[in-house]
């Protein structure tokens, strides 16, 4: 399992969505990970990644992307869950 780290403590990774984005010529995804610390405390974290690094700052959406994330949530049911998004 993958481990992260977060200013809560190390995290495994639970489930990942990534959501591949264009703006003009650039390329970027979004992503979304549903992590879970040692302790069991579940945390969504949100990014933005060029070249497979994520990025911290802010994760900017257009309404057409936020409707693919809907679509997509449907591959990660416990993400969905912790967001309070029903799986479509």
């Amino acid at each position: 399992m993958t481990k992260t780290a977060t200013p809560w403590g190390t995290a495994t990774l639970v489930e990942r969505l990534v959501l591949p984005q264009r703006a003009g010529e650039k390329r970027f995804s979004s992503v979304v990970e549903l992590l879970e610390t040692a302790r069991g405390e579940r945390l969504v974290r949100f990014a933005y990644s060029t070249g497979g690094a994520a990025r911290r700052g802010p994760v900017t959406l257009r309404a057409a992307d936020v409707e693919r994330l809907r679509r997509a949530i449907a591959k990660t049911p416990e993400l969905a869950e912790a967001l309070g998004l029903e799986a479509a």
